[in-house]
């Protein structure tokens, strides 16, 4: 799995959380910081071949620069499949969950956590979607 936040992020605590949570479910991360630019991002993605691309936003700008980010992986054609999530503080007018879900998704997001609705959600989506490195592994 890749973990970043988006461009005009600087928080790094929040991705310092989801590699920890990530890497305790049994899932093997790579943490590429804050302030990511997306042509950055491209070429992480095309050097780990993650199985998940993790966006994570604590500004409030993460509908706005998480929707150029993943239009710009899905642009490339190698990265077009990718699985790709963003959560966090998606706005800055403090709306309730689902406020800038379904517009994300139109822009290409396979899942969108809202900061009100907590890790227990993302968990979820983990446990129907991404199989841990370690039972990976051990079924080759």
């Amino acid at each position: 799995m890749l973990v970043s936040s988006v461009s005009s992020d600087s928080h790094t605590w929040n991705l310092v959380f989801l590699q920890l949570l990530l890497e305790e479910l049994g899932h093997r991360v790579t943490n590429i910081g804050s302030c990511v630019p997306d042509d950055l991002l491209v070429e992480e993605c095309r050097r780990v071949r993650p199985d998940l691309v993790v966006l994570s936003s604590v500004n409030g700008h993460g509908a706005l620069d998480g929707a150029r980010a993943v239009r710009r992986l899905r642009d490339e054609p190698d990265l077009r499949g990718l699985r790709v999530v963003i959560g966090g503080k998606l706005g800055v007018t403090g709306a309730g969950a689902g406020a800038h879900g379904p517009e994300l998704m139109a822009a290409g997001f396979d899942a969108v956590f809202e900061d009100t609705a907590g890790v227990a959600e993302f968990r979820s989506y983990l446990d129907r979607y991404a199989t841990p490195a370690l039972a990976a592994a051990a079924a080759r």
